[in-house]
């Protein structure tokens, strides 16, 4: 690899780590082309991207994106492959766990989730937190409650006084004969 493809590579790898919202760490030896594929598609679907480099430029590209991404250093050890999450880092982390069950040989390292290292324990956990989407419309409903029950407080005693209006209508002599009341 000449000089210019480094500082190209290391420049992409930069730019990338620069828009992620998480990077996860993987070790792919012994999975094959068409495994490696199927994972790249699979993070492509997911907005993500695949990256595959040297340890050595990666180690670059951390240190010179952001020192958000500074404490990954460590971990570039061995056949790495950086998973890096554009958007929902959940998804991602979903993506990546079930891919590391379905191919055994693919073994998740650790990643990187606003600036704080996490153990492969932790991706996993991370895994299983529900979408996105989910929350929020979980966070909605935790803010529209006490509106909500708050109308419903304000709302009881008219509705207190029409039941009642009902139970003295019902109970009147003549209207059980169709006389009105």
């Amino acid at each position: 690899m000449k000089r210019a493809e480094k500082i190209d590579s290391v420049q992409e790898l930069s730019g990338d780590l620069g828009r992620a919202t998480v990077a996860v760490l993987a070790e792919y030896r012994g999975l094959t082309a068409g495994q490696m594929n199927r994972l790249r598609r699979a993070i492509r679907e997911a907005d993500g991207r695949c990256r595959v480099a040297k340890n050595t430029l990666a180690k670059r590209a951390v240190s010179a994106s952001s020192s958000r991404y500074e404490q990954l250093g460590p971990l570039f050890q061995g056949p790495l492959a950086l998973l890096i999450g554009f958007r929902d880092p959940v998804a991602m982390a979903k993506v990546v766990v079930k891919l590391a069950e379905e191919l055994p040989k693919l073994e998740i390292k650790g990643a990187i989730l606003d600036g704080q290292v996490l153990p492969a324990a932790e991706v996993k956990a991370l895994a299983t937190l529900p979408a996105r989407e989910v929350i929020i419309a979980q966070l909605l409903g935790l803010l529209q409650a006490p509106a909500a029950q708050l109308l419903r407080t304000l709302n009881e005693p008219a509705a207190r006084l029409a039941r009642l209006v009902d139970a003295i209508g019902k109970r009147a002599p003549g209207a059980e004969a169709g006389e009105p009341a």
